[in-house]
């Protein structure tokens, strides 16, 4: 009997543990970063690849603001007027654990939307819903003791149809950066972006040059440029989500190495 108890305390013990984020990471962006890997459709094939597989130490805030273990589609709750698959988010937590995993639990807080027609930057002002409610999510997530540790960003496809927007984005993305940062109370949070492969429009090299010309302390850009796509041409299938994934796990991996680094040289 008292062997039980002591298991029960022990299984409670690391639940409670587990049950919230040390390490957190935001998820942000439109469909491709939502996911939409496996999704013919409007159906989701429901294949989850060896690299996106749950993981006990891999957790996500879900819309009601609770941390449960996490598990492919990140955004159901979020991206909800779209039919969401793998997107890059499992991948990029499995790389980061599996080369740190001091860093777990690490907290996914999805942020995504794309909706059925995307969404533009210009919906991620200040003022704007979509930015508003990662603000919200992203102090939720913290409210417990877990610490920042990034901001995953990919979009940009829908801002391709008009050449006023691709224009402005550049401006739009600093200004983006630069609102999370001082509202999170962080001036060099680490973000990672996405340097866009598609669109819904002509404008995606303009695009592209925005993202890639973007010169930040702590801002690493990462190039899906030649990842394969769905039969839609639009959205990274399953493979490519996983790979991507790997890759802004390097970048961010790299950022972490970089601020530990700083850290022990302006230790005494």
């Amino acid at each position: 009997m008292l062997a039980f108890v002591c298991l029960v305390l022990h299984l409670t013990s690391t639940y409670a543990s587990l049950s919230n984020a040390k390490t957190i990471i935001i998820l942000a962006g439109q469909s491709n970063m939502s996911g939409r890997g496996g999704v013919q459709n409007n159906t989701w094939d429901g294949v989850v690849p060896l690299q996106s597989q749950p993981n006990p130490l891999i957790l996500r805030l879900t819309a009601n603001l609770t941390w449960v273990p996490a598990h492919d589609p990140l955004h159901t709750d979020i991206d909800v007027h779209a039919t969401c698959g793998v997107g890059p988010g499992m991948s990029f937590a499995n790389s980061v654990l599996q080369r740190h995993p001091g860093l777990g639990p690490l907290g996914l807080v999805p942020c995504a939307v794309g909706g059925p027609m995307g969404t533009k930057i210009s919906e991620w002002g200040k003022r704007r819903f979509l930015y508003k409610q990662a603000l919200m999510r992203a102090k939720a997530a913290r409210k417990n003791g877990g610490s920042i540790r990034g901001v995953l960003w990919f979009q940009g496809e829908s801002d391709t149809v008009s050449e006023v927007d691709a224009r402005k984005y550049k401006r739009r993305l600093v200004n983006l950066f630069s609102n999370l940062r001082a509202d999170l109370g962080d001036p060099v949070l680490p973000i990672v972006h996405v340097a866009i492969t598609s669109g819904q429009g002509p404008y995606i090299e303009t695009v592209r040059k925005a993202q890639l010309g973007i010169k930040l302390q702590n801002v690493k850009c990462v190039d899906a440029k030649g990842l394969p796509l769905l039969q839609d041409k639009l959205h990274l299938s399953t493979p490519a989500q996983v790979r991507l994934g790997q890759m802004l796990a390097d970048a961010f991996l790299m950022q972490e190495h970089v601020a530990s680094s700083s850290d022990n040289t302006s230790s005494p």
